[in-house]
């Protein structure tokens, strides 16, 4: 079954509606075909059909009106972990969606105010994406649906652990797809799938309304075709909402118009490891090098860097995640909402009864990790060392980021794997991490975008690091590129 053609960026949708050679319905009635005509890459867990149908027809005549809002056009599909009023919530999780079916799954009593403010200007949401089990793994082979398939290869995986939200927009189910990047979760599965895929700033948008994973690491992403359209939606979500005490007060950049511009000549830092380094699959060095010549042809200067911390990311990264989700996932005792057994069992065994049969094993495997290295006996010796050993990391990027405007690297060291090929080893899947996690340790913003693909076809996905709050630079350099 062949897939609809539908604009791939919202510049073209908003044309085609100015000229009357597009309506909204007509655009929505492309995506949900293409939705229809790969049901087996299990990229939907609810699609709202009837509900966007309807939205789109108002929307309509709002455009004849001249009455409708500026995002009038933009399809959004949100990870199944971002909350939506009177919609199902479960990050991909039996947990929440109940693990036997007479229980309901969890239905949100609010909308993400960030995701408000993009409904508030006549964006549509079209449904809700598979996701890796609260946002835990990085090839989307853990969620209690089963796993997404890649839309390009069907037998490697797209990423995770937003591996549906990057599959819906690379395969033209969605304009844009909204996800989580707690290690990676937007940036990988944007590598694996070719498009382009943004980590904000810590603080740039609000986290009220995701479920949340890891507290201090949690942000909310986007991913795109293209870097104005990460802007447009960019400009709309990001800003404080006095729901989340982390959200920065900082006033929003004009990121429309900063992507729009040629950036000026930028000093351009290249890990090493990128370039050298034999873990990383030739086919990726061959691009990061390809990268630089393409930067240098363009006006800006290059140099390489060594991240002496590189070795301590993915350990002090797995700690402190591993326990704020020990920490955050307590909630989910089959007390006050979600998956409650149904065995006869004293008090704590209807607890521990219910986490059994909810959760999975990726995601009872780190809740364990993180409640040993909070336990009194290790908390000195693994939780604290591993904050203090997170400060020598951020020291590290900001002394790089002094001197440099950005530092260029691979997003993973190779491209989309075959399933099953790591999800036997549980080391080995969290190496696939080993650049993306980096970002997320220090709070810094973060953009994979394509540069190419391998002799098979796979895309490959290089990311930039910027300073705090520079984004409009980073999606600028991109879309130069």
């Amino acid at each position: 079954m062949s897939l609809a053609l539908v604009p791939t960026s919202f510049d073209a949708i908003r044309s085609a509606l100015a000229d009357g050679s597009l309506t909204v319905v007509r655009l929505v009635e492309g995506y949900l075909a293409n939705i229809s005509a790969r049901p087996e890459l299990n990229v939907w867990l609810e699609v709202f059909a009837e509900e966007a149908l309807a939205k789109a027809a108002a929307l309509d005549q709002k455009l004849q009106a001249g009455t409708a809002g500026p995002l009038a056009g933009l399809i959004i599909g949100l990870k199944d972990n971002l909350c939506y009023q009177d919609h199902v919530v479960t990050a991909g999780s039996k947990i929440l969606a109940g693990a036997q079916p007479e229980i309901k799954p969890f239905v949100s009593q609010f909308t993400a105010p960030a995701i408000k403010r993009l409904l508030d200007q006549d964006a549509i949401i079209i449904g809700r994406q598979n996701c890796d089990e609260f946002g835990m793994g990085s090839s989307n082979e853990n969620s209690a649906f089963g796993p997404v398939l890649n839309g390009i290869d069907p037998t490697r995986v797209p990423g995770g652990s937003s591996g549906g939200s990057a599959v819906a927009v690379q395969d033209g189910h969605c304009t844009i797809s909204l996800g989580s990047d707690t290690g990676g979760s937007v940036r990988q599965p944007a590598a694996y799938n070719g498009i382009l895929g943004l980590k904000p700033t810590y603080g740039r948008i609000s986290r009220f309304g995701l479920l949340a994973y890891a507290s201090s690491f949690d942000t909310i992403g986007i991913l795109a075709n293209n870097a104005a359209d990460i802007a447009t939606v960019l400009g709309v979500m990001a800003g404080p909402d006095g729901m989340d005490s982390t959200a920065s007060e900082r006033p929003v950049d004009n990121y429309a118009a900063v992507t729009a511009t040629k950036p000026t000549a930028k000093r351009i830092a290249v890990l090493r490891n990128g370039l050298e380094s034999e873990a990383v699959a030739a086919s990726t060095r061959a691009a990061v090098a390809d990268t630089v010549q393409k930067l240098e042809a363009l006006g800006h200067s290059t140099s390489v860097v060594e991240l002496e911390m590189l070795d301590y990311l993915l350990p002090t990264y797995y700690v402190l995640t591993a326990a704020e989700a020990s920490s955050n996932l307590s909630r989910y005792d089959g007390i006050r909402y979600g998956h409650r057994t149904n065995k006869e069992v004293d008090l704590e065994g209807l607890y521990k009864n219910s986490r059994a049969e909810g959760f999975g094993p990726e995601v009872k495997r780190r809740i364990m990790l993180g409640t040993f290295v909070l336990s009194a006996n290790y908390y000195d010796a693994y939780f604290t060392k591993a904050q203090r050993v997170r400060r020598l990391i951020r020291q590290e990027a900001e002394a790089i980021l002094a001197n440099h405007d950005y530092l260029l690297m691979p997003v993973a060291t190779d491209v989309a794997f075959k399933f099953g090929e790591k999800s036997t080893d549980p080391l080995s899947m969290f190496l696939a991490d080993v650049f993306t996690v980096q970002a997320n340790v220090v709070g810094m913003p973060a953009l994979a975008f394509p540069t190419g693909h391998t002799s098979e076809g796979m895309p490959i996905g290089l990311q930039l690091l910027g300073r705090p709050f520079d984004e409009a630079g980073l999606l600028a350099l991109a879309n130069s590129l």
